[in-house]
Order: structure tokens, then sequence, then C-alpha cells
């Protein structure tokens, strides 16, 4: 099972890594093209709203409820039962989805005001950022049909990933950082505001993705055409279940856009600092957490189709090991190669070196809660896929409701990077609240074995953590550096520390038949 898994793993996480370093290139674009003013606050608003959505939309809430059931029905061996399950959901989704896009597109004025409060109140009282407001709902308008696409792009991907076909829909996002970069550098400079060519970017990223998966769904013989089935059992069944998956599932996403809403009362930037930390964090948790959680979604699934119980633990414990194995590494390398980061990826044009300083410190409050953003991602399929979303629900409330206070005391004290603290706080509560419930109702437990495991893993992850502060340098002297050799440090810096860690795995007897 596990080198099954592990090689399922692998094709979604090479798939994820090509996509997300196009993302890191699409970021060091728009970061020499805006920088961190408030052009960049503007587009990076204007693409966080749909995006949200796409979370309950796309591959969160719904997919979430979807994979499970899709699996029941393929499991019945009923080829034609199974396409008109897809048929049912295709047209009641596509109805729902269309409408929320017309509306959004229609009131992207009413949703900068709900969102970016402090702009619509300086717009109200003609202050500095009255113009952040108006230029932000025009946009909107560009980015918000976005979401009508990419909700067909996760369905689809959702189809394909039940039928083992993970490549596909891990490659797909590849698209959407291509139409952003050739349109920042065909689009843009032909227009008096660039960030409206990158909004155009996103538009056409969604359609491109939503063109190429179509071909493969014909391939695979569950090209069907969408009909509304509202009370179609199974659809039922998918929005019983996504329903409170809606809240659940997407706790983050509406962390962040409180973050959002506060920092639009905040200095300019703020929103970009904040932005560019979550796009280094997205780079890992995409790559390992993400992809993990893709591919042990369908098997749990087939386990508590089939009444495995002992092989279904085993699955949560493979993929529990996992992420911390690839994830704590990651999580002490952002944090302490933060600026040596920032500064090879995005130092140049619009973005300076006081970007650096201050995009830094939010992404160090982040990355400490990197680890547990991922095992959110694993520990919550062991709940979606006994078709149980009301239990997250109420940890997703319990995590919320944290946020909010602990973003109203950080958030005072230190600005934008309280907020990042605040999300990693909540990130820690949501987790916590995830393995107790698993726990407490014996659907897994960490065994000795496992911890035992951990504890070798933060010792290795110690060993790199010290080999990396020896080597680092301070800030003053990265900055005398040309960018060649701030690339040559920062590789070797990434070099030494992942040899240093392999090695002490090794010495602690830690091997990867796991």
């Amino acid at each position: 099972m596990s080198k099954r898994l592990l090689k399922s793993g692998m094709i979604v996480s090479a798939m994820t890594l090509i996509s997300r370093v196009l993302g890191l290139v699409r970021d060091v674009v728009v970061a020499n093209l805006m920088g961190a003013g408030a052009s960049a606050d503007v587009f990076f608003f204007a693409n966080k709203i749909p995006n949200f959505l796409r979370r309950l939309f796309g591959e969160g809430a719904f997919s979430q409820a979807f994979v499970p059931v899709l699996t029941e029905y393929q499991a019945q061996g009923d080829m034609d039962k199974t396409r008109q399950l897809i048929a049912r959901v295709a047209g009641t989704l596509g109805v729902i989805v269309s409408v929320v896009t017309l509306l959004g597109v229609l009131g992207s004025g009413a949703v900068t005001a709900l969102f970016g409060a402090g702009w619509f109140i300086d717009w109200l009282n003609d202050g500095p950022s009255a113009g952040k407001f108006e230029l932000a709902s025009f946009m909107l308008k560009i980015t918000f049909p976005y979401l009508w696409f990419i909700t067909f792009v996760a369905l689809s991907g959702a189809i394909l990933n039940t039928l083992g076909k993970f490549a596909v829909s891990s490659f797909t996002p590849v698209f959407l950082n291509v139409m952003i970069i050739l349109s920042a550098w065909f689009i843009s400079p032909l227009l008096s505001q660039p960030e409206v060519g990158l909004a155009i970017g996103v538009f056409l990223g969604g359609l491109v993705q939503f063109l190429f998966q179509i071909p493969f769904l014909i391939k695979a013989g569950v090209m069907v055409k969408p009909k509304w089935g509202w009370r179609d059992p199974g659809v039922v069944k998918i929005r019983t279940l996504m329903i409170p998956a809606l809240f659940g599932v997407s706790v983050s996403q509406i962390n962040l856009l409180l973050d959002t809403f506060i920092a639009s009362f905040l200095q300019t930037g703020s929103i970009s600092w904040l932005y560019y930390s979550d796009r280094l964090l997205e780079f890992p948790l995409g790559l390992f957490g993400i992809a993990i959680a893709t591919v042990i979604l369908p098997t749990l699934s087939r386990k508590h189709v089939d009444v495995e119980h002992s092989a279904f633990a085993a699955t949560m414990d493979w993929g529990v090991k996992m992420v911390v194995l690839l994830g704590l590494p990651a999580m002490l390398g952002l944090m302490f190669l933060a600026k040596p980061m920032l500064m090879v990826l995005f130092m140049r044009g619009e973005f300076s070196p006081q970007d650096v300083e201050f995009a830094s410190l939010s992404l160090m409050a982040y990355a400490a809660g990197l680890l547990n953003f991922m095992l959110i991602k694993v520990l919550a399929p062991g709940y979606y896929s006994r078709q149980d979303t009301k239990t997250p629900v109420r940890y997703g409330i319990i995590a919320m409701a944290t946020n909010m206070v602990f973003n109203l005391i950080f958030a005072w004290f230190y600005g934008y990077i309280g907020l990042a603290i605040a999300t990693s706080l909540s990130a820690l509560v949501n987790m916590s609240l995830l393995y107790r419930g698993l726990h407490q109702s014996q659907v897994y437990r960490l065994t000795k074995g496992t911890l035992v495991f951990i504890a070798k893993v933060i010792a290795a992850g110690g060993a790199m953590v010290a080999v990396l502060l020896s080597l680092l340098e301070e800030m003053h002297v990265w900055l005398a550096w040309s960018f060649a050799e701030r690339v040559f440090w920062l590789a070797g810096l990434i070099g030494a520390g992942a040899f240093t860690y392999l090695i002490a795995l090794l010495v602690l007897g830690v091997r990867f038949n796991i």
C-alpha cells in the first residue's frame, strides 16, 4: 500500500512542483512589475476573492464531499450510474456557480466594500485609499469569472483522481501561472494600469485550465452532458456533506480573508507582504501536504467502503509520517532562510530591501504554522472519507473564533505580522482538535513507533538548523553581493541543510521504507 501511495504522491508532487516553480516565476514577474505598493495590494485583493470561493465550490469543500460519494458509485461497478451522477453533479453545481459568478461581477463594488472595508471608508471620505477601492471593484469584474472556470476544473480533477489519473489535475494549475506571466509581459505594458493586465491573465488562466482537461475526460469515458439534479439521491448526499464542509474545509481561507479585511486598515504594503509570505508558504504546502492529502483521500474512502479499519489507520499513519518527514525541514528552512529567499526571488524592480525586511517577518510567522497546515490537510480526510463533515465544522468554528481573538490581540501590537501569527496559532488549534477527534473515536491514534519516528525527525531538524545558523551571513552582507552570489549562497545553504538533515536521519536510524 505504502509503495503505491508513495508512487501516486510522487506523481502529484512532481506535477505540483512544476506548477509551484512557475508560480514562483509568476510572483517574481509580479514583484518586478509592481513591488509591494498600492497596485500590488489591489491585484492581490482582486485575485484572492475568487480564489477563496474556489476553495468552497472547487477543490475544497466540494471535492471532500464529492470524492467519497463518487468512490461509492464506482465501487458498485455500474459505469452508467456513475456517469449519471457526474452529469447531475455537473449540472447542479454549474447552475449554482453561474449565479454566484454573475452576482460577483455585477456586485463587485459590494464585495470590495465587504472585504476591503478600509478602502471603502476612505472612498466615502475621499481619503488616500479611495483609488484602491475603485480599482479593486473594477478588477474584480475581470477576475471573478475565474471562479466559474476553476469550479469545473476542480470537478473534472476530482473525477480523474478517483480513476487514479493524478497527473492531469496536478499539472493543470501550470496554465494559470503561464497566462499571468504572458499577460505581465505582453498585455500589462500596453495598459496605463499594468495590474489590469494581470487580472486579464487570471481570467485567461481559468479558461485555458478548463479547456485543457476536456480531452482527458473524453478519453476516460466520463465526459457527460450536465443535467439539473438537485433532488438526485447522489447529489442530495453530496450537498448534505458539502454544506457543513463549506465552513470546515475553508477555515484557513476565511482566516486569510479576515487578514485581508484588517490589513486594508493598515499601512500600504501590508497585503502585499502577507501575500508574498503566503506564496512561499504555499510552495511546500502544495508540494507535500496537499499532494499527500490528494492521494490518500480516495484510498481512505475505499478502505472505509470496504470496512478495512486497520488499513484505514495505516493509511492515515503513512500520511502523517510523510508530512512530518517532509514538512518539518521545509518549515525550519522557511523560518531561518526567509530573508535570503525573498532577496533572491523578489528583490528587483519595484521590490526593495525594505520590502524584503517586512515580508520576511510575516513569512517567519506563517512558516511557524506550516507543519500544522500540512497536518490539517492529512487529518481532515480521515473525517471526509467516512462522510463525516459535521465534526470538522465544529472544530473549524472553534479555530475561526480563536483566529479572530488572536487577530485582535496580535494585530494591535504587531500589525500585519500579528495577522500571520494569529493564522499560525489558529492552525495549531484546528490540527489539535482534528487529531483529538480521531483519537477519541479510535479511528486513528499515534503509535509509539510513530512518536519515536517524529522525535528522530525533530532531532534531525535541529541538526539542520545548527548548520544553517553557522553558515548564514547577516543581511548587509547579502545586500553587498551580486545576484549570482546570492543565488550561489542560497543554493549552498539549502544543499547543506538538506544534506545535514538526511545524514542525521540515517544516523538516527530513520529509513524511508515507511
